[in-house]
């Protein structure tokens, strides 16, 4: 982990992780969270700040998590479950995310 000077100014992004683009509906811990991560480092960002991640209840309010220690799942990324033969990619084509990742 970086060591950060307090007395020294910095700056940064609020971007929820379900924000990134995904061709699930839903942005999640896959890849584009990494390369979100090496965009805000080559813009000189210093920090990414999130909204909290654990699973969610009515209205999927991430403010409304009914678990202090648990992840939510709608966060895992298929693509990662399918590189490590978790998945089958048929499983997640057979299911309809949406014609366009831009409007989901």
């Amino acid at each position: 982990m970086a060591k950060h000077n307090l007395g020294k100014r910095s700056s940064g992004i609020l971007l929820p992780i379900f924000s990134l683009p995904s061709r699930y509906g839903i942005g999640t811990y896959g890849q584009a969270a990494y390369d979100f991560v090496d965009f805000l480092k080559a813009g000189g960002q210093t920090y990414w700040q999130i909204l909290p991640m654990g699973p969610t209840g009515y209205a999927d309010s991430p403010y409304q998590s009914f678990s202090t220690y648990a992840l939510n799942p709608y966060l895992i990324d298929p693509e990662f479950l399918i590189r490590d033969g978790l998945l089958k990619k048929q499983d997640c084509e057979a299911l309809d995310f949406g014609k366009k990742a831009s409007f989901v």
